[in-house]
């Protein structure tokens, strides 16, 4: 399965997935988030991949701050973070019959710390902690003796992407020093934080990273190369030469738009993966699904009580969002047959039809795209020291 995503916004200086929304686990077993309402906050933790969704409170001596940010591992232990007088301090919970176990796992000094989307191995948690000058990348849980510095990347980074299946590369979003645009760059957590230009579609744009897939390659990003100070949705190959494509059907005038789930298993065929999209508007939230292949977009009605903007697909192509309503306290809405009815049609729609420029972006000319990090070939030439 693949997990949702939260998108960092330009404004979000946090920006990262994780946090005290709805967050679900690397392999979709488990999902966890604030729960109680007011003041009396609580971890809960949902199981996923059984028959049917239920829901497991953990609630400690006291309730929660709001900030308070979780993390689900595959195990079924929920990380925790807190904010904790300058500090953040890390803890992993779990339930002990009507109890909530607690392991503390110590902390992290920083102004500013945002927990990773989950780790691909499922039992490693990951944090930024964004300083003046630099970012560090902190291992904050699965280590042998409590939180460690694992790198330090120049410049403010926000997102968090993990580009293959090992938890070696993650991706992130990079302002550097001197107030340029922001690129994307990967990092290499096995190799002290050696860092390489992942996203350069012109000098001057900023172009994020919001999604990838390691199956396919199929990554998903938000860049104003196509309009300068309009941001635009588009899609490109981990590891391609071909240029990242801007699709009309992805430009909506009154929604905004963004991804959230890639559907798994599609070994390097990235433009059958079908990508699930919020879609936000002045009368609220719903859902949409968009396969590259199709070059369209269909858009469904989102569940009463649907936790916006999360969800995860299954590999036979089952699109499950999460709710919550007074009746249902944990429900998980499925909708099949949405990635069925993107299928292309050959005559009118051929897969292969786009130039290599891809649709039409607004201005004239094709904007160009650095080679992304193939991974199978890293280290690769181009790196920069760590930091």
């Amino acid at each position: 399965m693949t997990a949702c995503a939260i998108e960092p916004t330009a404004q979000d200086d946090d920006g990262a997935a994780g946090g005290g929304g709805f967050t679900i686990a690397a392999d979709g077993s488990y999902a966890a988030r604030l729960a109680g309402e007011g003041e009396a906050l609580f971890p809960e933790r949902w199981t996923l991949d059984g028959p049917e969704p239920y829901a497991v409170p953990l609630p400690l001596g006291q309730p929660e701050e709001r900030d308070a940010q979780l993390l689900p591992l595959a195990d079924g232990r929920v990380l925790i973070a807190r904010r904790v007088a300058g500090r953040f301090a890390f803890s992993l919970l779990y339930p002990t019959g009507p109890a909530t176990g607690e392991v503390p796992l110590g902390g992290v000094e920083a102004e500013s710390l945002r927990l990773l989307p989950p780790s691909p191995d499922g039992m490693c948690a990951y944090a930024l902690a964004v300083g003046e000058r630099s970012t560090g990348v902190w291992q904050v849980a699965g280590g042998a003796f409590g939180p460690e510095h694992v790198a330090e990347v120049r410049g403010r980074c926000t997102g968090g992407v993990w580009l293959d299946r090992a938890g070696r590369m993650l991706a992130v979003d990079r302002e550097p020093g001197d107030g340029g645009p922001v690129k994307a760059v990967a990092v290499d957590l096995e190799r002290g934080g050696e860092v390489t230009p992942l996203l350069q579609i012109t000098d001057e744009s900023s172009d994020r990273l919001l999604l990838a897939d390691p199956d396919s390659g199929l990554l998903l990003i938000r860049s104003d190369a196509p309009s300068p100070g309009h941001e635009r949705l588009g899609w490109g190959v981990l590891g391609s030469t071909r240029p990242v494509r801007f699709p009309e059907c992805l430009r909506a005038a009154d929604a905004a738009v963004t991804p959230f789930a890639v559907q798994p298993g599609q070994v390097l065929m990235p433009e059958t993966c079908a990508v699930a999209l919020r879609m936000d508007a002045a009368a609220g939230s719903w859902v949409g699904v968009w396969r590259p292949a199709a070059r369209r977009l269909i858009q469904l009605p989102a569940p009463d009580g649907w936790l916006a903007g999360t969800g995860l697909w299954t590999r036979d192509g089952v699109l499950c969002l999460p709710y919550v309503t007074g009746a249902v306290p944990c429900g998980l809405a499925r909708v099949e047959g949405a990635a069925e009815a993107l299928v292309p049609d050959p005559v009118t729609t051929p897969a292969q039809a786009e130039p290599a420029g891809g649709e039409p972006s607004g201005r004239r000319g094709t904007p160009v795209v650095c080679k992304p990090v193939p991974l199978q070939q890293a280290p690769l030439t181009g790196r920069t020291l760590p930091g």
